[in-house]
């Protein structure tokens, strides 16, 4: 299979954009994903998980057949569920020595650091069985069930396509309901909703494995569908600027809010997730040429190596969030110049982490695999 940089590319900026975002004080944090789109990084991670599951799923069974896409979907559930554990673990302990070196920080809630102290294995036993899911670490909670789900509902999928996408909308639009149902220490379920957020995972699924007969059919009508996914794109922006602008906007924002009803992150509202498939039409479309070129570049070659680095690479920006943060608002009214200093460090120390992982654990994590 031919690799997209332009997808590991995304895959990579997703992941500055997740780190940058989690860190209260950043300078640049202003200018990520979220503050130009109706949609953030987690969908943007998200919807590529999901079309890249649709990648591999597809090249796997051709070669091996079913049966091994099953049980390699079965393995990489157990492995971001590891990921969740071990790195909420880590998280943890990082911000215990923070605060034990005086070290305030805002990017996580202090209490796991006074958990893991006074009652290591009970916080363990709360992160393996997923009744707490650590804010920053919070996504790959429902990453963990999505991924479970695919050997099951990929199949389903591939033989009754419409019929899944019907009940896929059914049980988006149920969500709220269906996930409180979950036990969990909160009351309404995982933060994350999956019974929500799902629709997107398995309409990148859908992408990924329908592309080549679904682009013959679209690319006909091209013009009027990137018309249609410019307006959805605007559309989400002019609600995310004019929040931004305030007073000022309000009844620019009181008229949208006629249109769209309520924004909800974490059930995934359906601005949201139009406007992430109109931006994934653009981007696969009518900007393809641009993003090749930028993935091409320095930078994007950068943030490619990031994007391949996988769970190690969302790992480590999870925990320089906490470490940048940390930088960051210690001594307080920090000059913004040190500000920037610190986020530059922490792209830099990612992408340098990324880079690690690609030249030493990714070859040894293959060459074991094959092994077996």
């Amino acid at each position: 299979m031919k690799r997209l940089i332009a997808l590991d590319m995304l895959r990579g900026y997703a992941l500055v954009c997740i780190m940058l975002d989690h860190m209260p004080a950043s300078a640049l944090r202003e200018y990520t994903l979220a503050n130009f789109a109706i949609f953030d990084a987690a969908e943007l991670f998200v919807l590529l998980s999901g079309f890249l599951v649709g990648l591999v799923w597809q090249g796997v069974e051709r070669n091996e057949g079913r049966r091994a896409a099953q049980w390699r979907f079965a393995r990489r559930a157990f492995e971001v569920w590891r990921a969740l554990v071990v790195g909420g673990l880590i998280m943890a302990l990082l911000s215990a020595a923070l605060l034990h070196a005086g070290l305030k920080h805002t990017a996580i809630w202090n209490q796991y650091a006074h958990w893991v102290v006074e009652n290591p294995w009970g916080y363990l036993g709360v992160l393996a069985t997923m009744w707490l899911q650590p804010n920053l670490l919070d996504v790959l909670a429902v990453y963990v069930v999505l991924i479970a789900s695919a050997p099951l509902l990929v199949p389903l999928m591939l033989r009754f396509p419409f019929s899944f996408a019907a009940a896929s909308v059914a049980m988006w639009w149920f969500a709220p309901v269906l996930n409180r149902l979950v036990p969990n220490h909160s009351d309404g379920g995982l933060l994350f909703n999956p019974f929500g957020w799902q629709m997107l995972f398995f309409s990148g699924v859908a992408m990924g494995l329908f592309r080549q007969r679904l682009m013959p059919v679209l690319l006909p009508h091209a013009r009027l569908i990137t018309i249609v996914a410019w307006a959805m794109f605007l559309f989400g922006s002019t609600i995310i600027i004019a929040a931004q602008i305030g007073e000022p906007a309000l009844p620019l924002r009181n008229a949208l809010k006629l249109v769209y009803g309520s924004i909800d992150k974490w059930r995934l509202d359906g601005t949201r997730y139009l406007a992430i498939l109109a931006a994934s039409w653009l981007v696969a479309v009518p900007l393809a040429g641009i993003m090749e070129r930028l993935a091409a570049t320095r930078i994007g070659v950068g943030l490619q190596q990031i994007g391949r680095g996988g769970l190690w690479s969302f790992i480590a920006c999870v925990l320089l969030s906490v470490l940048g943060d940390a930088f960051q608002v210690n001594p307080p009214d920090q000059h913004v110049l040190r500000k920037l200093l610190v986020d530059l460090w922490a792209m830099l120390t990612l992408w340098w982490l990324a880079a690690i992982w690609l030249q030493w654990g990714a070859p040894w994590q293959k060459g074991r695999k094959a092994r077996k």
